[in-house]
């Protein structure tokens, strides 16, 4: 388990001092950690339920913050902000300039493979960190927190057009992998009269991601938009989103 200085050390860098500090231990908590954990003992919750719930009161507020920003913006160009904001790309980058990954709970197999410096488990231990934020201290705590640690990507954001990110994801992947992306419906949701659609977008017969709109169209865009964010930020342009 973390030594009280080491939570006390990340309290300090994330500008919040817990009241229950067993939520941020849980949120440094990742599966491989308790999957080590003896049989004698109770086996200990990781962190993936906080990360859902982060993921969730991530949206929510750099949602908001976005729409005060381009008060004039359409709601699918919103979306395709936002999820660059909060890509896994994005908050891995924040969390591993703010050392997090020194504080996380890993397994001996995840340690030795590098898992301090993996972008998938820095993010959901961000993600899960604002979550035991605002269980911890609730809306207003978790405000302050994004805040102070993503303002500057809020503020760098610029608001994206769907036209932009397909041409663009066609382009980058013609040019590292001369390969035509493909989309197609995976699902949908909802009734009728409020239906989702979930659209997977394939490069090279690799899925590179998927996304939910209100439209098949805005799907397209918003899988393109995360699609080329990955494929652009990627050294050998291969790395699909694995499912």
């Amino acid at each position: 388990m973390p030594e009280p200085s080491s939570l006390g050390e990340l309290e300090a860098i994330l500008g919040y001092t817990f009241h229950d500090a067993s939520l941020l231990e849980k949120a440094l908590r990742h599966a491989s950690f308790c999957n080590e954990q003896g049989k004698e003992t109770a086996r200990l919750e990781d962190n993936q339920r906080l990360e859902f719930l982060g993921d969730a009161v991530l949206s929510l507020l750099v949602g908001q913050r976005l729409m005060d920003r381009f008060p004039h913006a359409h709601e699918g160009d919103l979306s395709v902000t936002r999820a660059q904001v909060v890509s896994e790309e994005g908050l891995s980058e924040v969390a591993r300039q703010l050392s997090f990954g020194r504080h996380l709970l890993l397994g001996r197999g995840e340690e030795k493979s590098g898992g301090r410096e993996k972008p998938k488990i820095l993010a959901d231990a961000f993600e899960a960190i604002v979550a035991a934020v605002y269980l911890d201290g609730g809306f207003q705590a978790a405000w302050d927190l994004v805040e102070r640690l993503l303002i500057d990507r809020i503020n760098a954001a610029e608001i994206k057009n769907f036209y932009d990110f397909k041409t663009r994801l066609q382009e980058t992947a013609q040019a590292r992998l001369k390969a035509t992306p493909t989309y197609r419906v995976v699902q949908e949701l909802g009734p009728d009269h409020d239906k989702r659609f979930v659209v997977a977008v394939t490069i090279a017969e690799e899925e590179w991601a998927r996304a939910v709109g209100r439209s098949k169209k805005e799907a397209e865009q918003m899988a393109a938009a995360d699609a080329n964010f990955r494929l652009e930020g990627s050294d050998v342009g291969i790395r699909p989103k694995r499912r």
